[in-house]
């Protein structure tokens, strides 16, 4: 079983964030939020593993409930 990885992990992460936000270029904010529940539903399909999957929801969403 994997393990969450939350130490910086990207390759060219400078690349990576310019493919990121070109990705939103001349969209609306709907189009916006559509296309990053797409991309995060790709992602979370390649991961696969559900506590994998759990551990990052985990992680997320931890600091909106305090």
């Amino acid at each position: 079983m994997s393990k969450l990885i939350t130490v910086a992990n990207i390759e060219q992460p400078d690349d990576f964030y310019q493919l990121l936000t070109d990705m939103t270029l001349g969209l609306s904010d709907q189009q916006v939020c559509e296309a990053n529940a797409r991309l995060i539903l790709l992602l979370c399909n390649h991961i696969g593993e559900l506590p994998v999957l759990q551990e990052a929801i985990t992680a997320a969403s931890s600091h909106l409930h305090q």
